[in-house]
């Protein structure tokens, strides 16, 4: 039987797991600007996917999303040990590391409704010194008795 209850809870004990590994135990510097955001435990528990993000260097500089999946792909045995030093399970889970999509795509979602929002002013702005094309009434109402 799949508990999902457990497997969300496993998963956010490996996301603060690993999260802390990064930043204390492992000595690598590719893995200084990686920031761990997700983890998802299969209903099984034999496998876990660690989602991380990646900043660039300075504010101008684009984040380098191979080089940090070198160093995770290379840190990743150590990295399972530590999990399953700190876990205290059975099994200790496959980890696998993915890029995590969700800034990317909130960041054009809100680009998007930014210019949803222009336009919307821009039709309101046209609106406001307008006039209707016909009569003011164009429904008609039968006068009683004719």
């Amino acid at each position: 039987m799949v508990d999902h209850a457990r497997a969300a809870r496993m998963a956010k004990r490996i996301q603060t797991i690993v999260a802390t590994a990064l930043e204390r135990e492992i000595k690598d510097p590719r893995v200084e600007f990686i920031t761990v955001t997700d983890a998802r435990v299969t209903g099984d528990l034999h496998d876990a996917t660690v989602f991380y993000t990646v900043r660039g260097r300075t504010i101008e500089d684009a984040p380098d999303f191979a080089l940090a999946e070198a160093a995770l792909t290379k840190a990743k045995g150590q990295l399972r040990k530590i999990v399953g030093d700190q876990l205290g399970v059975r099994f200790t889970p496959t980890l696998s590391f993915a890029v995590d999509t969700v800034p990317e795509a909130s960041a054009h979602m809100e680009e998007l409704l930014a210019r949803a929002r222009a336009r919307d002013e821009e039709i309101r702005a046209q609106a406001a010194n307008s006039r209707p094309a016909g009569e003011a009434d164009p429904y008609r109402s039968a006068e009683p008795g004719e």
